[in-house]
């Protein structure tokens, strides 16, 4: 079994579709949006008829950045009104000494708009419902009205100028005349050659296209900053009214006497075709260049982004760096190491002598005292088989038993005569003459043997430039 829907009744469909009937219209003849953002609401006083129809759009620098809302008539005035405008976004902040123009819009458009100059930066922003005054604002001229100012007279006048123009223009020229003229224009007439340079317009045109895009600058308020310098400069000339008179007659006298050089200026003239060409060239390979200039410059952009926070970060650096250079800390210790380091030469000349007298030290034991001690002589049936710096350290601790306590009469060796049956007699010693004594056992001799005199010793040679003695090739000497 089907269900059936409950449909609508026709009272409440029709009640529906009238709703929607109403809000179609409200929103086809202006209404806005519910819940949406309310747009930024600007008004302008004209004096005289405005001509403008809803919705007329408003322009800055030719871009739509609203409509006309309402055109509201003012009560006293047969032409004055107040204009009603929606501003969006794209054409704020407006600011108080903006002003209004209405002008008529191309022949396919129809109609007119509202161009809207938005004021400068210096002056305060304007919020949503102020009033632009009349004496900021201008309405349409149109073509009836200035012919209406014309009277008959004028108008007989302007048709003779007009006539006059139109007999200039299309005249032949006189042989004088056209013998001064350029070739490209001889024999024709003032209409005729000014239809010729139509064909050199388009690229003059261009041209000062890009020179007026140059003028607007990279960034906003450039022309701006231009027409201020300009001001201060034509200011400053004011103010220099003798100078600028001189400066006016220089200029004339400057003139004369390029007008006196009239050849030459004109050979010099007709030489500048070739040139710009080749400058063309020049411009074209420049151009190219360009190209890898801002690629590097794009390249460039994020250091030079962080330059600033570089010398921001650096700047307490700095300050810390300068404190520490002070006089009262590295300036101070600076001060005080100022003498050490004068004294430094004398004490690197000591240095040096000790350095050196060191190196021959080192040169003596290396060479001479190490391999004599390490040499083992041979003495037998005495010998003991070791070296000669063993045996030294081993008389050394016999000497220190020897000078041990062994009664009361304090450290010393006593030497006796021995109670053995061998008499031995000294040479006479100086002072004392001869000694004598009993040994046990014969004495076999001294070694080495004296030879009666000490050996030389020579300042003059280094000790290691001295051969290394042979201990085992000494003599043994004569008992006594």
């Amino acid at each position: 079994m089907r269900r059936h829907r409950p449909r609508i009744s026709n009272f409440w469909g029709g009640i529906i579709g009238l709703a929607v009937l109403v809000a179609a219209c409200y929103l086809v003849f202006g209404g806005s949006l519910p819940f949406s953002k309310s747009p930024f609401v600007l008004k302008a006083v004209f004096t005289t008829e405005t001509q403008l129809h809803i919705p007329s759009p408003v322009r800055i620098a030719g871009v739509d950045v609203g409509q006309v809302v309402s055109v509201t008539h003012i009560s006293g005035s047969s032409r004055a009104g107040l204009v009603t405008m929606d501003i969006n976004q794209n054409g704020l902040p407006i600011h108080a000494n903006a002003n209004a123009r209405i002008r008529p819009r191309i022949f396919l458009e129809g109609n007119f708009y509202v161009d809207l100059f938005p004021g400068t930066p210096n002056a305060p922003s304007l919020r949503s419902g102020d009033t632009l005054p009349a004496a900021q604002n201008s309405g349409p001229v149109q073509l009836d009205r200035v012919l209406s100012t014309l009277n008959s007279s004028a108008r007989s006048n302007l048709q003779t100028l007009l006539q006059g123009i139109g007999a200039a223009l299309s005249a032949p020229p006189s042989p004088g005349q056209d013998a001064t003229q350029d070739p490209s224009v001889r024999g024709l007439t003032g209409a005729q050659a000014l239809n010729l340079s139509l064909k050199y317009s388009a690229d003059a045109f261009k041209a000062s296209a890009i020179v007026n895009q140059g003028l607007l600058g990279l960034q906003r308020n450039d022309l701006e900053r231009v027409v201020t310098g300009n001001a201060k400069v034509f200011k400053a000339l004011a103010a220099s009214g003798n100078q600028l008179s001189s400066l006016v007659t220089t200029f004339n006298a400057t003139m004369a006497t390029l007008a006196s050089r009239q050849q030459d200026l004109s050979q010099t003239i007709s030489l500048l075709p070739p040139l710009l060409r080749r400058t063309q060239s020049a411009d074209t390979a420049l151009d190219a260049s360009f190209g890898p200039t801002q690629t590097f410059a794009a390249a460039l952009t994020p250091g030079v982004e962080q330059l600033g926070p570089t010398i921001d970060a650096a700047i307490p650096w700095i300050a810390q760096a300068t404190q520490l250079v002070s006089p009262a800390n590295l300036g101070g210790l600076l001060s005080d190491l100022t003498p050490a380091v004068q004294n430094t030469s004398a004490a690197i000349t000591t240095t040096k002598a000790l350095i050196s007298a060191a190196d021959q030290l080192a040169r003596c034991f290396t060479h001479t005292v190490i391999p004599t001690g390490n040499e083992v002589i041979s003495d037998p049936p005495f010998g003991t088989g070791q070296s000669v710096y063993q045996e030294l350290f081993q008389s050394a601790v016999g000497l220190a038993g020897a000078a041990g306590n062994f009664d009361g009469n304090g450290r010393y060796v006593r030497a006796s005569a021995g109670g053995g049956s061998v008499p031995v007699q000294t040479p006479p010693l100086p002072g004392n003459g001869a000694l004598f004594g009993n040994a046990v056992l014969p004495p076999l001799g001294t070694r080495p043997a004296y030879p009666g005199k000490a050996p030389p010793i020579r300042s003059s040679v280094a000790c290691s430039a001295n051969p290394v003695p042979k201990l085992n090739n000494a003599t043994t000497g004569a008992a006594p």
